[in-house]
């Protein structure tokens, strides 16, 4: 049974990495009928960010992320917030400090050496804490001194171990630091909680960031100290800005929640994020949920960095919106038409417009002449392509004004049907006809809907009302 787990801090709002890892974990689960759970790190209570917790539940729920255990779905081994798990980790530190793999120290925060790894820590730089005596450690008790517990790592030898993505790895054991397991407050630090954590929840696939690949040998040590199976790792490469810059909240980058406010469609998204890293195998890029459930294979994770490309994105997104079925379509769509736009039909507004954005922050602009018209010159009524002259824009206008004026039914088809005929009648073409009518209409060079799709919209008052204007642009 393969079980898998999104671990994510409570410090802010999902990042595209986070989601990336959160969605590994959830296919890789969901692939092989497996278990995928959701566990709170809020082991750093300085960093928490108390509606952080919120933002986590909502964007796993808007991109389709669900879990099978999690702070709110017990699957019997919670609790899965490590904040109420306090009395685990002091139980299973004390372990380590009575089998000799942990260690009391006493110095103050000033004086305790850089946990971060450096080459060649040799034998005499580590902890002096490390060398006490157990006379010694009670006296520090005595003192009224609170110690923190620290890994006590072998002086001697390497520890191995494989990768799915980088393959296998040996780290020399003089390279890494005695880390602090237990904190003075009781609260474990993350390198300690996850490993304690994951193996009392099962876990049988550790999917991560490859920042944690040089911690992972301690953590290893850790397992082997328990005498607990060590689980199988997966470290996924780095996203990158295009210009190789790390993604940051600080530079501006956007959030999971960030994209999904700038009209990006959360499956989209989703889509995308799965493919930086990891790919199908063939040339495929659009992909479902249940799609990417089925291809996905951690096999084919790369191990160079991606980078996250906002057009690239952008094209996906006119993708999956050209998909969408149209009333889902136009139930997105609605909260993004403007006041001015809420008196026509907007179920028909929905069918011009969804073939042509990319994104649904574009419908307020795309649909502005609908009750703005633009002011524009009469040199638009020119084309080459549709053959149509200043000339010949006057005189159509002129003699379609009068034809629609009579014109009793008034929609789409009924409109098409009458100006086919005017155009058969008077050896024209049929665009050379509905050009200067969709000119007048929209007052720009492209707009969603033909002549006829947007007379129908608009009405027949405000549309001959833009074609006299349009007219007497002609005829200055």
């Amino acid at each position: 049974m393969f079980r898998t787990r999104f671990a994510p801090s409570p410090t802010g709002y999902m990042h595209i990495g986070n989601l990336r890892t959160a969605l590994y974990a959830f296919l890789l689960a969901r692939k092989h009928h497996g278990t995928f759970i959701l566990r709170i790190e809020d082991t750093d209570q300085t960093r928490n960010v108390p509606e952080a917790v919120d933002a986590i539940y909502k964007s796993l729920a808007l991109a389709g992320i669900t879990y099978d255990e999690g702070p709110d779905k017990d699957g019997g081994r919670g609790p899965y917030v490590q904040s109420q798990r306090l009395p685990i980790y002091k139980k299973y530190a004390e372990q380590l400090i009575a089998s000799g793999d942990a260690y009391y120290c006493f110095c103050k925060k000033e004086a305790q050496p850089d946990n971060e790894e450096s080459p060649g820590i040799a034998e005499q730089k580590r902890d002096p804490c490390r060398y006490l005596t157990v006379e010694q450690v009670a006296a520090r008790f005595a003192e009224g001194i609170t110690p923190v517990i620290r890994q006590r790592i072998p002086n001697q030898g390497s520890t191995t171990f494989v990768d799915h993505v980088y393959g296998e790895i040996t780290v020399e054991n003089t390279q890494l630091d005695d880390q602090v397991l237990l904190k003075s407050d009781g609260f474990p630090t993350y390198n300690f909680a996850n490993v304690v954590d994951d193996h009392l929840m099962e876990i049988t696939h550790v999917i991560r960031g490859q920042e944690y690949l040089s911690s992972t040998p301690k953590y290893n040590l850790l397992y082997q100290a328990f005498g607990w199976q060590i689980p199988e790792y997966v470290h996924l490469p780095l996203i990158l800005r295009e210009d190789g810059a790390k993604l940051s909240k600080r530079a501006g980058d956007p959030s999971f929640e960030d994209l999904v406010q700038m009209g990006f469609l959360p499956e989209a998204i989703v889509n995308y994020v799965a493919l930086l890293g990891w790919n199908p195998g063939d040339e495929r890029e659009i992909f479902t949920m249940e799609e990417l459930i089925e291809a996905f294979d951690i096999e084919r994770i790369n191990k160079s960095s991606a980078a996250f490309s906002l057009e690239k994105l952008t094209w996906l997104n006119g993708e999956h919106i050209r998909r969408l079925d149209p009333q889902k379509f136009h139930e997105l769509a609605l909260k993004y038409y403007p006041e001015g736009v809420r008196h026509l039909n907007l179920e028909k507004i929905s069918r011009l417009i969804q073939i042509r954005i990319e994104r649904f922050t574009e419908i307020p602009t795309m649909v502005k002449f609908l009750y703005e018209l633009p002011d524009y010159d009469a040199a638009l009524f020119e084309n080459p392509k549709s053959k149509s002259t200043l000339q010949s824009s006057r005189e159509i206008l002129q003699e379609v004004i009068p034809l629609l004026e009579s014109m009793q039914e008034w929609t789409n088809e009924s409109l098409f049907t009458a100006l086919k005929v005017f155009a058969e009648a008077h050896g024209y073409k049929i665009g050379t006809v509905m050009w200067p009518i969709r000119t007048a209409l929209s007052g720009q060079f492209a707009s969603p809907g033909g002549a006829t799709e947007l007379a129908d919209l608009l009405g027949k008052d405000e549309t001959l009302r833009r074609l006299k204007i349009g007219l007497a642009k002609l005829q200055l």
